[in-house]
């Protein structure tokens, strides 16, 4: 199952804090097409019925079926640039 690092968890709360409903917003990774090669992420309100939800510190990512399965086995990072623009890293869990 995917997991998150500190960072990214207090970059998904960041985020989802002006939310219409923050308590159940998070981030929402989903696959483009029938294909693994291309997840987006967008921010959600509530998990879609077939999603995966990974909670950790109160920080909520949705998985659609085929980034819950590409993601299975990763870890999501997350850090900013000068300007406070967040941006998020896959890598794999350690070991």
């Amino acid at each position: 199952m995917l997991t998150l690092t500190n960072n990214a968890a207090q970059a998904i709360r960041d985020l989802t804090a002006a939310a219409p409903e923050p308590a159940q917003s998070g981030i929402r990774i989903s696959s483009q097409g029938e294909g693994s090669s291309s997840l987006t992420l967008s921010l959600a309100t509530a998990p879609e019925p077939a999603d995966e939800v990974v909670e950790t510190e109160g920080a909520r990512v949705y998985l659609d079926p085929v980034a819950a399965t590409v993601l299975e086995d990763k870890s999501l990072d997350a850090g900013a640039d000068d300007q406070g623009s967040v941006s998020f890293l896959v890598t794999d869990q350690p070991v």
